[in-house]
């Protein structure tokens, strides 16, 4: 996985470069930035594999800001973006790995990260076999070294630090900030001593249990460098709910909806989790919502059922996929399936709520029971 930077004074081109880059399963995004002044002080901490820099900006171009980059970070690629081809021979004057011409396209960062795998993997061939450790952030806190052997924690505010971490890959977080989290009604001097603790107690885990991350000391706080590690939720991230028209957008999609395994940190009581459990919770909705939309009109029952199956085995009481479920079995000729869901589904309903089901559902599922329709 390479750590990428983007610096591009356009805005709506910054945003669209993102949205490009991130989609590319190779890449990951550690920075972006607008303004090139704030990009020099920031590499060295970010330490790219690759830079894409836009030549024409103001205050200082392209050129300029990749000299200062090959002084402070030998190994970053420099890839430049323009509109214009005569930058091309200047921009290899300072050892540029790339060049592209503007609009940037999936196709364009596709060629840059297989010339860049190109040149690892003769590398990789002479290196033992790489082992892994295995994270699962859905359904559970789940950490695994790379023997299969389950972490043990010295103290639960160890687990909660890298959980809260695992959530914010990448990003640097504040230490004042780290210490409320943790300690919210602890004076601020003792909770900073017991982050400082709890950080030194948690790199000292990650290098014994050889899980191939680390956490990196910024100027105002710590940031999780996942390094080489992919877990669920980070490549969950990556995934664009609304973006379902083509196949690679739909394969990704899809990829996300097997990685969503139960609700983020599940049994873990967390007080800062639940607006991020929400949130990855209704992405998953709308992933599904839109995947099963795409199954129903292939008319491919099967593949819609199971999305729902998984779906209701998670959130058995949603009522939006419950009904959708209803539908496939109607459209797809099934209705002996309908009567015994909505027995299933207005039992369970009772008895975790203690009320009858919503009349709409039930209403209509008597209708399609009387006339198929």
């Amino acid at each position: 996985m390479f750590r990428v930077v983007i610096v591009e004074d356009e805005k709506p081109i910054l945003e669209l470069m993102k949205v490009i880059i991130g989609r590319n399963p190779h890449c990951t995004i550690v920075g972006t930035f607008s303004n090139p002044l704030e990009a020099v002080t920031s590499l060295p901490e970010l330490r790219p594999d690759i830079a894409f820099l836009d030549v024409e900006m103001p205050r200082m171009n392209g050129l300029e800001l990749a000299v200062k980059l090959n002084e402070q970070q030998g190994h970053t690629k420099i890839v430049f973006t323009t509109a214009y081809k005569e930058y091309a021979l200047e921009a290899f004057q300072v050892y540029a790995f790339d060049y592209i011409l503007k609009p940037v396209t999936p196709s364009s960062i596709e060629r840059v990260t297989n010339r860049l795998l190109k040149l690892e993997r003769p590398a990789e061939q002479t290196e033992r076999p790489i082992r892994h450790a295995s994270i699962r952030c859905f359904g559970g806190l789940e950490v695994k070294n790379p023997d299969g052997v389950l972490v043990r924690w010295p103290t639960r505010k160890t687990e909660e630090l890298l959980a809260f971490f695992l959530c914010h890959p990448g990003k640097d977080i504040s230490k004042w900030h780290l210490a409320d989290i943790l300690w919210p009604d602890m004076l601020e001097d003792r909770a900073s001593h017991n982050l400082h603790n709890t950080i030194y107690r948690l790199k000292k885990l990650l290098k014994e249990q050889e899980i191939g991350m680390d956490i990196v000391k910024t100027n105002e706080g710590y940031m999780l460098d996942p390094l080489e590690v992919q877990y669920d939720l980070l490549e969950f991230h990556r995934c664009e709910p609304t973006l379902l028209e083509d196949m690679p957008d739909a394969a990704q999609a899809e990829r996300a909806c097997s990685l969503y395994r139960g609700l983020l940190l599940e049994r873990k009581d967390y007080l800062w989790k639940p607006p991020l459990e929400e949130g990855y919770s209704k992405q998953y909705t709308s992933l599904v919502r839109g995947l099963v939309g795409r199954d129903v009109a292939a008319q491919d029952w099967e593949k819609a059922e199971q999305k729902l199956d998984l779906y209701l085995s998670i959130f058995p009481l949603n009522e939006e996929m419950n009904q959708f479920l209803m539908d496939v079995y109607a459209s797809s000729g099934r209705r002996e399936r309908i009567a015994k869901h909505y027995a299933s589904f207005e039992q369970l309903y009772r008895r975790e709520l203690g009320i009858e089901p919503p009349k709409e559902m039930s209403a209509k599922a008597a209708a399609y029971l009387e006339t198929g329709n």
